[in-house]
């Protein structure tokens, strides 16, 4: 007598996962602290992308759950396949990564009763979605994420990943001016000049905004221009931006974050541009 074929039950987790892969929200296994997979052994210290010595840089191809918001996939296929078996059978939540193509969302986390407060006075209403300690603000648009922008609030959309909680309520709205100023600094107060001052006096030439506008705008489309070595090209750039406009004052943490930004939409990893803008200052003797 033939035996009938054993139903192959689907985790509670992956079935979740499954029915957000196929509406085109990318989503990856969170374990136990709502923190994802560590590495897979192909990809060991991120080896296969992330660091400025590898031989390979780039996103993972390795179709395992060992990036956190860069192994967030739609593929089913992947989601299914054996590398994320082991994964999803110990998977505590389901995570998703906002701002990755198909879903175009920012997340603004809100940690607490009191940020909570803030946002219901100060932010466009907007599908929200209810945490533990707090509430998701999901609005349409994506921007780059920040942490603690301001008292328990976090932004999650680009390069990050956000807890799956449920589908919230609310009718989701355009991603508001408001929200992106959560992530503009304000510039940094302009110190006394005492390097790049004309051998007659006077003031620092940075103060023309037309001359730094024009300096970080050539860096960005030179990183933007990049078709290979991009990890050189933006550690030649970062020097020569921080040598030409770097010891007066005048550059703020708003053009470097327009030069991160530039990177990192090459795939660069904002850890990678951290360490090329901290060793550009060291070699500079900054």
């Amino acid at each position: 007598m033939t035996q009938p074929t054993p139903i192959r039950r689907v985790p509670h987790h992956l079935r979740t996962a499954l029915d957000l892969a196929a509406r085109g929200v990318p989503v990856l296994p969170l374990r136990a602290g709502k923190v994802p997979f560590g590495n897979c052994p192909t990809c060991r210290d991120n080896v296969c992308g992330g660091r400025p010595n590898m031989k390979t840089p780039g996103p993972c191809q390795c179709h395992r759950p060992c990036h956190a918001w860069a192994a967030a996939t739609t593929d089913p296929a992947t989601l299914t396949g054996r590398p994320w078996a082991t994964a999803w059978a110990q998977a505590q939540a389901v995570a998703y990564h906002p701002g990755g193509a198909g879903a175009g969302l920012t997340v603004v986390d809100l940690d607490d009763r009191d940020a909570v407060a803030w946002a219901r006075a100060s932010l466009p209403a907007t599908r929200v979605v209810a945490t533990t300690r707090g509430e998701h603000w999901i609005y349409r648009g994506v921007m780059p994420s920040a942490n603690r922008v301001r008292p328990g609030v976090d932004v999650k959309a680009a390069m990050s990943y956000a807890r799956w909680l449920g589908p919230g309520t609310g009718t989701l709205t355009a991603l508001p001016d408001t929200v992106r100023a959560l992530i503009v600094k304000k510039p940094s107060p302009v110190r006394p000049v005492t390097v790049l001052v004309p051998s007659g006096g006077g003031e620092c030439r940075h103060r023309t905004p037309a001359y730094l506008e024009r300096g970080i705008a050539m860096a960005e489309q030179r990183i933007t221009a990049a078709t290979s070595g991009v990890h050189a090209t933006v550690y030649r750039t970062f020097l020569a931006v921080l040598s030409t406009h770097g010891r007066c004052g005048c550059l703020t943490d708003t053009h470097m974050a327009r030069l991160f930004a530039a990177a990192q939409t090459k795939g660069e990893s904002p850890r990678h541009c951290a360490d090329a803008w901290a060793n550009a200052r060291t070699a500079l003797g900054m």
